[in-house]
């Protein structure tokens, strides 16, 4: 049976952990539809039809999903579901909301946030903030996962490729949810979740002043996403989308660099798979140096205009 890939997108792209769950998908078997859900789609599915990995890109366009609310989306998943070995999506708020419903509906259980899919029923995940990882074994007929998208690399885009498309009936049903708005902060740097470098900064930046002027210049040099610990976001540092843990995006980037951050159980689970973790902290008995590669007991506001100059200017 075939592998049904849940696409999130936003202002008209799929977002990478859609690509990276096809990549996930391509263990568990070899054809693989895409759903693509929501309203205007022409500038997603053009992105879809070249997407490496997948088979047939099937399409629900309705007026209703202009915000593609999980009330409105899962009954339709639920229908789509039965005829498929498995239904895997990016392990995101949108898919943490959406799945869990439409496996409810199916009467099936999930299995989330999977970092392994050792064969078609056994699958690795962590638990206790990542302390440990439990190997979990499914006998559902329909395998609904959410995967970790930092564990798998994307999906390539061909643009010599033309997947099948295919438009799927969608019945509205009433719901008692409606969309108010959205509060996002526009910005030109890479996506936290899929971002190659990431620096972050912690509460003892002590401003949102300071958290920007301190960052921002380390962050523009080395083309870095920035981050933030959910004590500084919650001291309104910095916005919630930047906060990087177990409640937050976790990610695992080539280079995680962290400023002033203590390194909770919590902060920690999120960002420990970093290829390379550099952590800056005045306190030497600080939690982040045990999981740190390179450490510096030293000054975070001495430290990144020092570090901001020398790469800069490397010669």
């Amino acid at each position: 049976m075939a592998i049904l890939v849940i696409a999130e997108h936003e202002q008209g792209a799929l977002r990478i952990g859609t690509r990276q769950a096809v990549t996930a998908a391509q263990q568990l078997g070899n054809d693989i539809h895409l759903l693509v859900a929501g309203a205007a789609l022409s500038t997603v599915l053009d992105e879809a039809r070249q997407l490496t990995g997948v088979d047939k890109v099937l399409v629900i366009e309705a007026p209703e999903l202009v915000h593609a609310g999980a009330e409105n989306l899962a009954p339709a998943i639920a229908e789509l579901g039965v005829s498929y070995s498995a239904v895997l999506a990016a392990h995101s708020s949108f898919a943490r909301d959406l799945l869990p419903r439409a496996a409810a509906l199916m009467g099936h259980a999930m299995v989330s946030e999977v970092i392994e899919i050792e064969d078609a029923d056994t699958f690795l995940r962590p638990i206790y903030a990542g302390n440990l990882v439990a190997r979990v074994r499914s006998h559902e007929a329909v395998k609904i996962l959410t995967v970790r998208g930092s564990r798998y690399t994307p999906a390539v885009l061909d643009t010599a490729r033309s997947n099948a498309v295919e438009a799927v009936a969608y019945q509205a049903r009433p719901v008692r949810t409606s969309w108010v708005g959205a509060n996002k902060s526009l910005s030109d740097r890479p996506e936290l979740g899929s971002a190659r470098v990431v620096v972050s900064g912690g509460r003892s930046l002590g401003s949102q002043e300071k958290f920007e002027a301190t960052l921002t210049p380390l962050a523009s040099v080395l083309g870095a996403a920035i981050g933030a610990s959910r004590a500084a976001v919650d001291a309104g540092y910095a916005p919630n989308e930047t906060q990087v843990g177990q409640t937050g995006t976790q990610v695992a980037p080539d280079l995680y660099i962290a400023l002033g951050i203590s390194g909770s159980v919590q902060h920690t689970a999120g960002m420990k798979d970093s290829r390379v973790i550099v952590a800056v902290n005045l306190d030497p008995d600080a939690p982040i140096f045990r999981v740190a590669d390179y450490g510096l007991v030293a000054d975070l506001f001495d430290v990144a205009p020092q570090l901001t100059a020398v790469l800069s200017n490397p010669s």
